[in-house]
């Protein structure tokens, strides 16, 4: 049998795209090997709220949370948007989305902190370069087999007019829900149903998660396992850095990691980030 060079030009496609295939495979296990926390499992729950600056850092979060969705999107992960308020102008004034999918929240957990972006304003009709800051917060979410228990007398439930995306039924019935857990001072809320109990149930799952991640940093900090890299989320202390103007970088503070394609981070290609902060020593 004579091979035409047709033929040999498909053996060789199929085979690289093999070993492409083979190497991705590597890559996840290799980035499973450093998840040995024992909620690394776990799915997450992924919170995203502007800084000061209106606009701007509203439209900057609503960027990170494309940015995520996207990532999600490649990993096969399943995504619901518990929460979202639009920006009066752009962007949003905050965003809450499950994610689920075997290691979510082990992936992501290196995602918590606080990320700037510097860029030529398109809301500046003078063309200035502006600073925009959003902080990004992940929780693992607790499953039936994780016992927290919530006593109902430590809850102050208030109920609202939703706002924002939903259509005018939402906007006329007080469909939206608010919880705060009165020991913590924890406050949830969920707005993305029509239905005030689904609501009541998603901001409910929230705010377990929320006292499970607060139930694992105190045992942490009792047996000092915290490292520097997870430090009190704070402006001025951001993880990483995302430069439009007057260059293209985007840099992670704590490990020092860096690329100059940002088009394709913003794409939700934010594996490489992941993987050097996991595989930095003592990363938490």
């Amino acid at each position: 049998m004579v091979l035409s060079n047709e033929d040999d030009d498909s053996i060789i496609d199929e085979i690289n795209a093999q070993g492409e295939a083979i190497i991705k495979k590597l890559e996840e296990f290799e980035l499973r090997s450093f998840l040995s926390n024992e909620e690394d499992p776990l799915d997450a729950i992924l919170s995203i709220h502007p800084g000061a600056g209106g606009t701007e850092s509203q439209d900057w979060a609503s960027m990170l949370l494309r940015m995520y969705l996207r990532w999600a999107e490649n990993h096969g992960f399943q995504t619901e948007m518990m929460d979202y308020q639009s920006g009066e102008e752009a962007g949003i004034k905050s965003a809450t989305v499950e994610i689920k999918g075997e290691y979510a929240y082990g992936f992501l957990r290196s995602e918590s902190g606080v990320h700037r972006l510097v860029r030529i304003s398109p809301f500046d009709a003078n063309k200035r370069r502006h600073t925009s800051f959003a902080s990004v917060f992940i929780f693992p979410e607790a499953n039936e087999e994780i016992n927290i228990e919530i006593n109902p007398d430590d809850l102050k439930i208030d109920t609202y007019r939703a706002s924002g995306a939903g259509g005018q039924h939402v906007n006329k019935t007080s469909s939206a829900v608010r919880i705060t857990h009165l020991p913590t001072g924890i406050v949830v809320q969920c707005q993305s149903e029509r239905s005030q109990h689904k609501n009541r149930e998603s901001a409910l799952k929230v705010l377990k998660a929320r006292l499970y991640q607060k139930a694992l940093e105190e045992e942490r900090a009792k047996r000092e396992e915290i490292s520097a890299a997870k430090k009190k989320i704070e402006w001025g202390s951001q993880i990483r850095s995302y430069v439009f103007q007057p260059y293209n970088l985007v840099k992670d503070h704590r490990t020092n990691h860096e690329t100059s394609n940002i088009t394709s981070v913003m794409d939700g290609a934010i594996d490489e980030f992941i993987h050097e902060f996991l595989s930095h020593k003592d990363n938490g």
